[in-house]
């Protein structure tokens, strides 16, 4: 009986032992949170928050900007000649330039077959020497006639017979002379000669078809000058006026530097728009613009005073543009603010923050208003 006693005796101690650490859970669980247990989750006391990020800062810089007017159009020739042959149905036979050829006033383009007009000129020479002939010989009969009339050997009418052979044998002359001419500037046309300085832009001129009247065998930029016919609002047509330097981007964004030469005096009824023509450099024609281009452009009309940031420090969000102000306890503030113009990598702050201000330079999307910050210093390079 003893002996069964202290077997149960043994056996509650054992289930006590092994009740502990379920006590010693629901204690730790529905202990009251006062200030005698701390928290596990808080920090210890006295230990710093530790910043959100590192970041550089920066002030607002004042500078001078150029106040513009931006367009856009087209690349044109300033001035395009159209080369045709003036003589029609010869055939070429020789064509000496190609596209994109610089060539000089009068250098040959072209050569028409000349044998036909070649047998032309010189019957038309022949013909002439032959008048010129008769012309002398009447001319020697009405001064013969002119002396034996003076005697009283001729009678009146038969002066006035060699007289006449004179005159009509002198027209006969002048008329074969305008045929030489003829037959000389027709010759003189067997050959396709350029008006002007400029390049060559177009040519549909081959050796062996034959001319056509009116038919463009070349086309040449005069000069080699482009212009850029930028279209303008109505609003800002006002404000242009010759003289004024323009800031033209080709399709590879290298810029080109033009001046306004003159302003449309009338508005398209249909878009508005007015055009202003502005002169390229000659080089242009062969470089970073061609004829026929869609570029765009900016009227620099003068230079203003801008408040600006690098771009990097302007956070977009929900369609309105921030700033992150640094504070005096190390902490940022989202600033809202209202931007401008945009050149370069810096953009124009036209209300919402001081001059005054330090603004965090990047990383301004992972900040949150009120984070705290540490700002480094830029490693200079």
């Amino acid at each position: 009986m003893a002996k069964d006693d202290k077997t149960r005796r043994l056996a509650g101690g054992s289930r006590w032992i092994l009740a502990l650490p379920v006590l010693a859970t629901a204690l730790w669980w529905f202990w009251p949170n006062t200030g005698e247990a701390p928290s596990p989750s808080l920090p210890p006391s006295g230990k710093s928050v530790r910043p959100a990020l590192s970041v550089k800062v920066t002030a607002p810089q004042k500078t001078l900007w150029p106040q513009t007017v931006t367009a856009t159009g087209s690349v044109m020739a300033w001035q395009e000649a159209v080369i045709g042959a003036e003589i029609a149905n010869y055939r070429l036979t020789e064509v000496s330039v190609e596209v994109g050829d610089t060539v000089k006033r009068g250098q040959m383009l072209a050569r028409i077959a000349s044998d036909t007009v070649a047998s032309e000129l010189a019957e038309a020479r022949a013909a002439l020497a032959e008048l010129e002939a008769s012309a002398a010989e009447a001319r020697s009969n009405a001064t013969r006639a002119r002396e034996l009339r003076e005697q009283g050997f001729y009678s009146a009418q038969l002066t006035t017979q060699y007289l006449t052979a004179e005159h009509a044998a002198a027209a006969r002359l002048a008329a074969a002379r305008a045929r030489l001419d003829a037959v000389q500037l027709r010759m003189d046309k067997t050959r396709v000669l350029a008006p002007d300085d400029g390049i060559i832009s177009a040519l549909t001129a081959s050796v062996g078809s034959l001319t056509q009247p009116g038919q463009a065998l070349f086309r040449l930029i005069r000069g080699g000058r482009l212009e850029w016919r930028a279209e303008v609002t109505s609003a800002d047509l006002a404000s242009l006026r010759p003289g004024l330097p323009v800031r033209v981007s080709g399709p590879t964004g290298a810029p080109v530097l033009g001046t306004v030469r003159r302003v449309s005096p009338s508005v398209d009824p249909a878009t508005r728009n007015g055009l202003v023509y502005v002169d390229l450099p000659p080089s242009t024609s062969g470089a970073e613009v061609k004829a026929g281009m869609f570029a765009r452009g900016e009227f620099e009309l003068g230079r203003t005073e801008a408040l600006t940031l690098p771009q990097s420090a302007v956070v977009q969000r929900e369609g309105f543009a921030y700033v992150f102000r640094l504070e005096t306890d190390s902490r940022v503030t989202q600033v809202k603010v209202l931007t401008g113009r945009r050149m370069g990598d810096r953009v124009e702050i036209l209300n919402g923050l001081p001059e005054s201000a330090q603004v965090v330079v990047s990383g301004g999307g992972f900040l949150a208003d009120g984070d705290r910050v540490q700002v480094v210093q830029e490693t200079p390079r």
